[in-house]
């Protein structure tokens, strides 16, 4: 090989890496060709000490020898716990360089939302969204890129990164082919688990092109790096040692190397065997034998700046190890000279505000590791005085108030809440977790008890709904929640029984908590969201008399707050779900909004009432033929939850909802592709929750309104669309799409009972909408041979509701079903008429159905023809078949 003479030894790391060099500058010089260009994702992984430090030292070197703009941060082991620590280095200082108008002008609406995770600026009010932070934090990036092209991003042992920054990570790196950036991740294989070892594989998947492994040195480059240190007089097997005592890792090399140069120990085959205990000295025991040579003073002095990890000043470890400013920088100066801290380098936290290092992450752990436990738990404890009088705050000194011992101390208990609270104002309820989980075993005095559960329940109310659970009632049945928060506490916990699939004990729940309650505000809200978990509730559970009492409350409301607006929402879906007058429905729903759109605290992306009022709003707006509306609002919550980055369920029904307005409008492609994206997400999710059923249930009507037949039989069995049905209400009715389908396939008899089954379920909740639950339409028309007299008494049921709710959709499709039984004159009228409702309502495929039925029954070659034409551009294909083989055929056409 070639060999290369590294002149220092910081540059020895390098050898045999001369392709990542390589790599390396390509990607540079492609960032800096074009600001067009996509962005560029290396991922190098190797083992402790194989140069991966010295690579993205060596990409800084060639960056900014090329006028690039260089960001770099480092994970640190104890650190891992910290929320935020490695994003925050990655770009605080490209912020706090800039006037507080210029950060807000580069971040616009992300500032609010960004700003506080970075600390560049105070939290609001409340705990924020998590996801929303990572989005926000996605947006600065890609906002001071375009600002500092062109950049590059080096991230140092992404292993221990903390898991907001990897989440972070994981969404910017999704959507690098816009931006144009350079992205380098350095990391060690194995050494994540969980969560963090999943997100740094999804990190992994981003780079495209295989990660790059970096391998022990050769002999032979060992021997080239000996040489080029100690001098070409170094010989054969003098060398060869030197590789088989460092097993050719680079990092241990350098240094085995550097302590040879300091003994003067002849580098010839004599001395080769004092190799190996020069190489004990440098790591594990032997480097903290050598720690203690350098005295007591040097050692407290490491100690010290082992547990700090991060921020490591010299007036910091003063104060931690006891010592005066003078003994301090003495002491800094030994560990300098002997290697084992040294000045940050180029990749590393230099937005922590620290002004030393240790030079290797192995010799941090081995000296955090060498402390007596007793001492390290107190010098926590004593960390956390210091982090806190600096002014840093509780959420900075919560990692070391974490490894104190229980002690009863009620000062602790309020140290760990007030650093969960400033940890869930940035979006990072997993370390509020944690604080409060300790908090508990402390424990806290049994006033602040319920209140500490109470608290740790608000965290892990989107992570660990069944967490929630035990801490919220545990909380609820002890002395000290009352007033706004005992109801805060029961309205959480009956959310955390819904995710948890305990939709009637949630129920049950509120419903108890109710009867505690005097009327007024408190009570108003408890009863919104009883009649709300009542309202999504598909089950018999409902109590007696509910939709009465719920329209008593409602016609008290006004809408001047959200209770009073989630009332009127709720109402307005009961009412729709009941058949009641169309026109009645849409106005209570449009009280329910401010200046025509969802008021502050009931949009898609708030927390407090969640997900289900808003999509109730837009469902009652679609089955009453608002469609404008209905489509508006999902269009909403389909770009709300995208911008913000929810991935999962919210996403899988946004999609779910948007493909039901365009099967309600008739653009049956766009709704198949937008519920086969549902479905897709849905999956990814967990079969047997109400989003998969939405999106299999809507995918499955999509199909048979196409004519899709097989496929929609295909999907049913794949996906698993039979009963048992889901606790929750599901739109359309399940039962009644899935008779349709059976009938559709031929499956008569079980068509018929499926129907059947319907109709008491509907009968049951006083589901008498016929667009919402058709199951009597089509039980109609399959016994109109079999059973006439009962056919014609569902199509004159389905009339009467129809009239009675009112819409265009619903009368017309109340008249297809009459005409269907009829012959003759009358039929032809009726489906005449049903072809003006249907012609003036929103839903295009029922329009095209009509007219195709009236053009058959009055053998007209211009109704077939315009039916003909509405069916292909709804996409159709069975109906428009239909109409084509008629035509075809010819006879008695005029």
């Amino acid at each position: 090989m070639t060999e290369v003479r590294p002149v220092e030894a910081a540059s020895a790391s390098l050898w045999e890496r001369e392709k990542e060099v390589d790599a390396v500058v390509r990607a540079i010089d492609t960032l800096g060709a074009d600001n067009s260009s996509s962005g560029r994702l290396l991922v190098i992984r190797g083992e402790a000490g194989f140069g991966k430090t010295a690579l993205l030292t060596e990409a800084r070197r060639i960056a900014e020898r090329r006028n690039c703009t260089v960001w770099s941060a480092r994970g640190g082991e104890t650190l891992k716990s910290v929320p935020f620590n490695v994003v925050r280095q990655l770009l605080q200082p490209a912020l706090v360089s800039l006037m507080p108008e210029e950060a807000r002008e580069y971040l616009g609406d992300w500032y609010g939302i960004a700003g506080p995770a970075l600390g560049i600026t105070d939290p609001g009010e409340g705990p924020a969204d998590p996801q929303g932070v990572t989005e926000g934090l996605v947006a600065a990036v890609r906002r001071l890129a375009r600002r500092d092209w062109p950049l590059v991003l080096l991230i140092d042992d992404a292993h221990w990164a903390d898991q907001e920054t990897l989440r972070w990570l994981a969404a910017f790196t999704a959507r690098l082919d816009d931006l144009s950036v350079l992205l380098v991740v350095a990391r060690r294989p194995g050494e994540a688990s969980g969560e963090s070892a999943r997100l740094l594989e999804t990190v992994a998947d981003a780079a495209g092109s295989p990660v790059t492994t970096l391998k022990a040195l050769t002999p032979e480059a060992t021997a080239g790096l000996t040489r080029a240190t100690l001098g070409e007089h170094a010989d054969a097997a003098f060398c060869r040692e030197v590789w088989a005592v460092t097993a050719g890792n680079p990092y241990e090399a350098v240094e085995l190397l550097a302590k040879v140069r300091d003994s003067a120990l002849d580098p010839s085959e004599d001395a080769a065997g004092e190799l190996r205990a020069l190489n004990r000295s440098a790591r594990g025991v032997g480097l903290v034998a050598r720690l203690e040579k350098l005295g007591i003073d040097a050692t407290r002095f490491a100690w010290a700046a082992a547990i700090l990890g991060t921020g490591i000043s010299v007036d910091l470890v003063a104060k931690l190890a006891t010592m005066g400013r003078a003994e301090a920088m003495r002491c800094a100066e030994q560990l300098r000279g002997a290697r084992i801290l040294t000045t940050p380098g180029p990749v590393g936290p230099r937005a922590a505000l620290g002004d030393l290092e240790f030079v290797n992450p192995l010799i941090a752990t081995a000296v955090y590791d060498s402390i007596p436990p007793g001492l390290c738990t107190a010098m926590h404890g004593i960390a956390a005085q210091v982090v806190t009088d600096s002014g840093r705050g509780a959420a900075a000194a919560s990692r070391h108030l974490l490894q104190v011992h229980p002690d009863n101390d009620e000062e602790l208990v309020d140290q760990l809440r007030e650093a969960a609270a400033e940890h869930l104002a940035v979006g990072a309820p997993d370390a509020a977790r944690r604080c409060l989980e300790r908090a508990l075993l402390e424990p806290p005095r049994p006033e602040s008890h319920a209140r500490v559960l109470y608290e740790l329940g608000r965290a892990t109310l989107l992570t660990a709904p069944a967490k929630t659970i035990d801490h919220l009632q545990t909380a609820l049945a002890m002395p000290g929640l009352d007033g706004e928060t005992r109801v805060d506490a029961v309205c959480r916990l009956s959310q955390a029984l819904l995710h948890n699939d305990q939709l009637e004990e949630a129920v049950r729940t509120v419903e108890a908590e109710v009867a505690r309650h005097e009327p007024g505000p408190a009570r108003m809200r408890l009863q919104a969201v009883q009649y709300m978990w009542e309202g999504i509730h598909a089950g018999e559970a409902t109590s007696p008399g509910r939709s009465e009492r719920l329209a008593a409350l409602a016609r008290t409301c006004t809408g001047r707050d959200n209770s009073e607006r989630a009332l009127l929402i709720l109402r307005g879906f009961d009412a729709m779900t009941h058949g009641e007058n169309a026109e009645e429905v849409a106005e209570l729903c449009d009280r329910a909004l401010v200046n025509g759109r969802l008021a502050p605290g009931l949009a898609w992306t708030d927390n407090e009432w969640g997900i289900e009022l808003p999509l109730m709003l837009a469902s009652a707006y679609a089955y009453t033929d608002r469609l404008d509306r209905a489509e508006s609002l999902y269009t909403e919550a389909l770009r709300a939850y995208e911008s913000a980055n929810w991935s999962d369920g919210h996403l899988a029904l946004a999609h779910a909802y948007v493909g039901l307005g365009h099967r309600r409008r008739g653009r049956l492609r766009d709704a198949e592709t937008s519920l086969r994206e549902s479905l897709n997400i849905a999956e990814r999710v967990g079969r047997g929750l109400p989003l998969y059923w939405s999106a299999t249930c809507n995918l499955v009507d999509t199909l048979l309104a196409r004519g899709h037949v097989d496929e929609a039989w295909a999907i049913a069995e794949q996906y698993g669309f039979a009963p048992p049905y889901p606790s929750t209400i599901v739109l359309p009715d399940p039962r009644s799409v899935r008779g349709r389908l059976l009938l559709a396939v031929g499956r008569a008899k079980d068509g018929v009972n499926e129907l059947e089954a319907a109709e008491k379920a509907a009968a049951v909740r006083g589901h008498h909408n016929p667009v919402l639950v058709p199951w009597a339409v089509d039980l109609a028309r399959a016994l109109a041979t079999e059973d006439p007299v009962r056919a014609a008494q569902l199509a004159t049921d389905v009339r009467r509701h129809a009239e009675r709710f009112g819409t265009d959709t619903a009368i017309g499709e109340a008249l297809r079903c009459a005409a269907a039984l009829e012959t003759g004159q009358r039929a032809v009228r009726l489906a005449a008429q049903a072809v003006t409702y249907l012609e003036a309502s929103p839903c295009q495929y029922e329009h095209a159905a009509a007219r195709v039925e009236h053009g058959i029954l009055a053998r007209s070659v211009d109704e077939l023809n315009r039916g003909l034409a509405l069916a292909k551009s709804c996409g159709a294909d069975g109906l428009a078949a239909q109409a084509r083989a008629v035509l075809e055929s010819g006879g008695g056409l005029r």
